[in-house]
């Protein structure tokens, strides 16, 4: 199956599996899950995951780690779910669709960045609607080699966040590489990329569900 039909074989399964599991809104309608499957592939028209190993934290229902894994088929991606049936639903259209680049970890993404087997191993962390950038900072860093960036898709209160963000990144080795702007949705949409440009100290990410409630 060409990519073009895995995507649409992918929105299938995802229109038919969220009926069942709240993978996304119940009330998205099919022209408005196209238009977020456009959302994941703008990363597309600006960076290159071929070859490269990226990590998609709070994947959710794919979007857009699954997606991106069928356009960057030569790249491997890890999506990171702690949602179980949300991990249960991409380990199948995974299998389904025949994505042997594709992997699923049901585990919150602290401990995964805590990890020795996944800690500043990644080229790309990808994160899409999970939380405020100074959050989010905390997340992907510590998964990213150095050199390597956090991109993160934002919407009109992107400049708010940045701001937010600068204590964030200056504790956990980041600083803002690229901003890149686009009307979709609705309105006006950002993909933020973020360079680690140090290593993130031990301390980093602090334990489960800190990072959420006391953002640096």
């Amino acid at each position: 199956m060409k990519k073009e039909g895995k995507l649409r074989r992918f929105q299938e399964l995802l229109e038919r599996e969220n009926k069942r599991v709240n993978l996304v809104s119940k009330q998205m309608s099919r022209e408005e899950l196209e238009k977020h499957f456009e959302d994941c592939l703008e990363f597309a028209r600006y960076w290159d995951a071929t070859g490269k190993l990226v990590a998609d934290i709070g994947s959710g229902g794919g979007l857009p780690g699954m997606v991106l894994a069928i356009v960057f088929s030569e790249g491997k991606f890890c999506l990171i779910e702690a949602d179980s049936k949300k991990s249960a639903f991409l380990t199948m259209a995974g299998r389904e669709l025949n994505l042997p680049n594709v992997s699923v970890i049901t585990e919150r993404v602290e401990a995964i960045g805590r990890d020795d087997g996944f800690r500043a191993m990644f080229d790309f962390v990808l994160v899409r609607a999970v939380a405020r950038l100074n959050v989010l900072v905390e997340y992907g860093l510590p998964l990213l080699k150095r050199g390597g960036l956090l991109v993160a898709w934002k919407g009109r209160n992107c400049n708010v966040e940045l701001k937010e963000a600068v204590r964030a990144l200056e504790v956990i080795g980041g600083q803002v590489k690229d901003l890149k702007a686009y009307c979709l949705l609705g309105g006006q949409r950002y993909l933020v990329a973020i360079e680690k440009v140090k290593e993130t100290p031990e301390a980093y990410p602090r334990r489960i569900g800190v990072p959420e409630k006391r953002p640096l």
